[in-house]
């Protein structure tokens, strides 16, 4: 398979779209502050960002085509072990398909804003 770039598709995972699009319409409070205040209508450096996309076997949070950039905000279901080596086997996976993918926790996100968008830029 050839690598996703952001001149292609191969990434997309149309089978997870209505899953996503429900994801969409429930974002959790950290998730929309991120979306609305940083990410959204290319607030960042003028990159475009979609929420809740089917990237491969995974719904990322949000992604950047362009960037190849992954951006997850995780909440207090990822802070048990299981979790976190699901994180990290996905984290490896989209890593392998050329992607990068930057976690904050929620309480970052609606904390310390301005941290988290400075690590993003």
């Amino acid at each position: 398979m050839t690598k996703p770039s952001k001149d292609n598709y191969y990434h997309y995972n149309s089978h997870l779209q209505p899953y996503a699009k429900k994801l969409r319409k429930r974002m959790t409070k950290s998730e929309a502050c991120l979306w609305k205040f940083a990410l959204r209508a290319r607030k960042m450096r003028g990159f475009q960002f979609r929420r809740q996309r089917p990237v491969l076997g995974y719904i990322a949070d949000f992604m950047c085509k362009e960037l190849l950039l992954i951006i997850e905000v995780d909440g207090g279901s990822h802070q048990n072990h299981e979790a976190q080596v699901r994180d990290m086997q996905r984290d490896s996976v989209l890593k392998n398909a050329g992607f990068t993918t930057l976690r904050f926790s929620s309480s970052e996100v609606l904390n310390q804003m301005d941290v988290v968008v400075s690590e993003i830029a």
